[in-house]
């Protein structure tokens, strides 16, 4: 197999791979269900990820069809420098080589997150939910088909059918090349991964995000913005959990008598802290631990703060390191809130739905990593690249 695919090999099978997804709608649609009735659980946000529906088959053809049309993300020169002795130094961009990909109950990953590895020029190994068997194999069959089309080896994309203990020992004891890892999924996987690999993971997924009603804030906008993040889709890592409103603002019990009314019109649990316990339609939080949990339900947790310091010490205590908003009309306040945060993301009057590869302007993103290296945030085709150097003389010696 060439351990090389040159920029229109891989354009051609992106492209392939929008027809053939297109075209096969009607298949995907009916396996997806299979698995669905299939799933026992009771889990809402697994349900939410492991469905399949005609605006994610869209999802997926558009990410592969901007992909194709992207650049080629290697063999970008980042430094180049000669030599006092003749000699031309310089650093490109090269792919990983072997990347897998850890995802539970999301058959879009199976296109999108690998879509984006291969045209890096990786080969792709994935590893799904038991949950999504069917949905992955089908689509898996449509990399095969694209590949096969274009004269190139199918093991570039390979599906492993592996159980836990099964995984666990491929992490530990690879049975062929692996370069990198990408868990996708809950906290769990993400644990269970890091502890059992051998070779450079790179975590994503997790949330809990936080957001800061300052007293200058709009409350119109806040209230937009807190409902934005936590309902239109709470299986998302970039889902609301935590509000915390400063005691200082302005009518300040008004405002949480209307957004507490407005949440619980969306069927949103609301949590609160003791600053606000007794609060109508709330229950009070018993442990300090919730602070630190992702919910991927329809639940929220307000709290009260005093100072935009104390909202940016509880955020980088309790916080995921994925999003956090400040809502406030102050320009300075919001600087020392977004300079402050340690977050992958952080914004100023902006829903936290929108941290995501796409909206970003990446064209997709195989994860949302919480890590500092060696990218934070969304990892895009720009990003799923290494380096190498390249040295060239005429004889030199040293």
């Amino acid at each position: 197999m060439s351990l090389y695919l040159d920029i229109s090999q891989r354009n051609a099978v992106l492209s392939t791979m929008a027809q053939l997804i297109d075209g096969e709608r009607n298949t995907i649609l009916e396996v997806n269900k299979k698995d669905l009735e299939a799933y026992k659980g009771d889990d809402l946000a697994m349900y939410d990820r492991l469905k399949v529906d005609d605006a994610k088959i869209d999802g997926m053809i558009l990410s592969l069809q901007q992909l194709a049309g992207q650049e080629d993300p290697l063999g970008l020169e980042r430094f180049n420098f000669t030599h006092e002795n003749g000699m031309q130094v310089s650093n490109k961009t090269a792919p990983f080589g072997t990347v897998l990909i850890i995802y539970e109950s999301r058959p879009d990953v199976t296109i999108e997150a690998a879509a984006i590895a291969f045209k890096s020029g990786n080969k792709i190994l994935l590893k799904g939910g038991k949950e999504s068997l069917q949905s992955n194999l089908v689509l898996v069959n449509f990399w095969h088909k694209s590949l096969e089309q274009h004269g190139i080896a199918k093991d570039w994309v390979t599906y492993l059918e592996f159980n836990r203990e099964q995984t666990q020992a491929f992490l530990e004891k690879p049975t062929q090349k692996l370069d990198l890892i990408v868990p996708r999924g809950g906290e769990k996987l993400i644990a269970f991964t890091k502890k059992h690999a051998t070779c450079p993971v790179i975590v994503s997924g997790r949330g809990n995000n936080f957001l800061y009603v300052h007293p200058k804030a709009d409350h119109k906008k806040a209230m937009s913005i807190i409902l934005n993040g936590k309902t239109t889709k709470i299986s998302a890592c970039n889902a609301l959990d935590k509000v915390l409103i400063d005691s200082a603002l302005p009518n300040k019990e008004a405002f949480i008598k209307d957004l507490i009314a407005e949440l619980k019109a969306k069927k949103v649990e609301i949590l609160v802290d003791s600053s606000l316990a007794n609060t109508e339609g709330t229950s009070e939080i018993t442990e300090e631990s919730t602070w630190f949990e992702e919910f991927l339900d329809y639940k929220i947790l307000i709290g009260e703060v005093d100072s935009t310091e104390e909202a940016i010490g509880k955020i980088n205590t309790y916080g995921g390191g994925h999003s956090a908003v400040i809502v406030t009309e102050e320009e300075q306040e919001a600087d020392l809130f977004m300079n402050s945060v340690d977050s992958a993301a952080v914004y100023h009057n902006v829903s936290t739905r929108f941290t995501d590869g796409g909206q970003f302007g990446l064209g997709g993103e195989l994860a949302i990593s919480t890590d500092k290296l060696h990218q934070r945030g969304p990892i895009g085709l720009q990003h799923l690249v290494t380096n190498k150097w390249y040295v060239k003389g005429d004889g030199q010696i040293r």
